[in-house]
């Protein structure tokens, strides 16, 4: 075999070429650009209809206001926005409810009671600060009768408080951290799986069109995987950091992301994982797609990987709630698994730099060794034409 070409150099070539056919489609510019589009519009959708004054009850008080004071400091101590609209009598009331205008209409009664007119089922939440309003209002009246002065009393009981104090800080971060954690699995799955498959398929196009026995009289079996894994991986790559920096950024931009810090380390660990979880997969890829002569037969010898992936995906996605827990911790020290599960733990904030170097090793090992074994698979298999090659002959035996 004539081996004039030799290692990176080789390697490179076979990488240009199969960059430059993937990004020149026209198929993939131009759904990327539609993905482009719906994950801008989405992102800026949510900020529209999450944010500004659509999040808070609106709610309308007849009479004395003197429910305002209350109202709204029970519901900020809640959390529960309100605008509080005075009203003119209990019909307004109950026409701006009916019409949408208003959440809930609140009517003075005789002795301190009040009607609560709502469209529906007055959410605890709200039925909450509502009764405490009302409670407050009532003892402050009584107080007042009894000729208690309501200051003095207030300045007496300011003592009496409840101080919380958690073993473990809460998270103020959490509920992004675990949307950004769904995000980057899901990210990694779809990329992982289509470059995968864009592997299997283009050694099957290669093998079919006999082009592949031109590229192995000057390229080492080798030098023609790793630059077709390294090729079509960087396109990969480059479309996901493109699809995560555009997320990013207008979720930063619109508000709907505040943790710039940790959407920062979940971008680089996205793609770095990315990174390693392709050429795990993408060595298998190719020696499965060397088996079969045709396209349509890669999905059976692939299936192995996809079920695989699939099983990747299923951990990482029960783990989300919990990704401090015994399932997740295990299955990260396990390659591939870890390639979707440390990024969830990266964004969790709970992996140490320990456990993310450690993992990182043992992925770069056992792909170095898949990659020697699918070298073979691919040796023994690439120049079969005609029936699907088994594993059994695959592997020589």
């Amino acid at each position: 075999m004539n081996t004039g070409l030799k290692g990176t150099r080789a390697i490179a070539l076979v990488a240009r070429r199969e960059f430059v056919t993937q990004v020149a489609k026209k198929s993939f510019v131009i759904s990327n650009i539609i993905i482009l589009i719906a994950i801008i519009g989405g992102i800026v959708a949510i900020s529209l209809f999450t944010g500004g004054d659509e999040d808070k009850t609106t709610i309308g008080l007849t009479g004395d206001q003197s429910l305002v004071p209350s109202l709204t400091a029970t519901a900020d101590a809640l959390g529960l926005p309100v605008d509080i609209r005075e009203i003119s009598d209990e019909q307004t009331g109950r026409n701006d409810v009916a019409d949408g205008r208003l959440d809930l209409a609140i009517v003075d009664g005789v002795n301190g009671s009040v009607t609560a007119v709502s469209d529906k089922e007055i959410p605890s939440q709200l039925r909450a600060v509502v009764d405490s309003a009302v409670a407050q209002r009532a003892q402050a009246n009584a107080l007042a009768a009894a000729g208690v002065d309501a200051a003095q009393l207030a300045a007496a009981t300011a003592g009496a408080e409840v101080t919380v104090d958690t073993i473990t800080a809460p998270d103020p971060e959490q509920g992004q951290r675990i949307a950004m954690s769904v995000a980057a699995v899901v990210l990694l799955y779809m990329q992982i799986l289509l470059f995968g498959t864009y592997v299997a398929m283009g050694v099957v196009e290669e093998k079919s069109s006999r082009v592949v026995e031109l590229l192995l009289s000057t390229l080492r079996p080798l030098q023609l995987l790793w630059g077709k894994v390294i090729g079509i991986g960087t396109v990969g790559l480059a479309q996901l950091a493109v699809y995560a920096t555009a997320g990013i950024v207008t979720g930063l931009a619109t508000g709907v992301l505040t943790v710039t810090g940790t959407a920062v380390g979940v971008l680089f660990g996205t793609i770095g994982w990315f990174v390693l979880g392709f050429a795990f997969f993408a060595v298998l890829y190719a020696a499965a797609g060397s088996m079969v002569s045709r396209q349509e037969d890669v999905n059976a010898t692939a299936m192995p990987l996809i079920v695989l992936v699939i099983a990747m995906v299923g951990v990482a996605m029960s783990s989300v709630g919990n990704p401090d827990g015994t399932l997740s911790n295990v299955f990260s020290w396990i390659p591939p698994f870890s390639a979707v599960l440390m990024p969830l733990r990266i964004a969790a904030g709970v992996a140490s730099p320990v456990q993310v170097v450690a993992t990182i090793v043992l992925m770069l090992v056992v792909t170095g060794i898949l990659s020697m074994i699918a070298a073979k698979i691919y040796q023994r298999s690439i120049l079969r034409i005609g029936k699907v090659v088994s594993w059994k002959e695959a592997f020589g035996r």
